[in-house]
């Protein structure tokens, strides 16, 4: 999924690139300005929309590992107790005998 994503942007961005050297021929300085401008503009707002999906997707990860973790412990304790307490009414049948 991450490896795909900035592929996708630098197509994005190669195409965009060559759409406005073409539309650029025919401009004025301040028209081709202005379009550059807007262009840089939607480019960094792309940018940081993939920035902000990638950290989620991160922050998704990192919660989903923390719970796993969690979870294992959890039932590593649970099963520790549970021993202990098959352990602990074994020795007492052992010595009623």
């Amino acid at each position: 999924m991450q490896g795909t994503a900035p592929m996708k942007i630098t197509k994005l961005l190669a195409v965009g690139l060559g759409l406005a050297a073409l539309a650029a021929c025919n401009k004025n300085p301040q028209q081709q300005a202005a379009d550059n401008y807007e262009a840089n503009a939607d480019n960094a707002a792309d940018q940081v929309q993939a920035n902000i999906d990638n950290a989620a997707d991160q922050m998704t990860a990192n919660a989903d590992n923390a719970s796993d973790a969690m979870k294992a412990a959890a039932d590593s304790k649970a099963d520790a107790m549970k021993n202990a307490a098959d352990n602990k009414a074994d020795a007492i049948k052992n010595t009623s005998k």
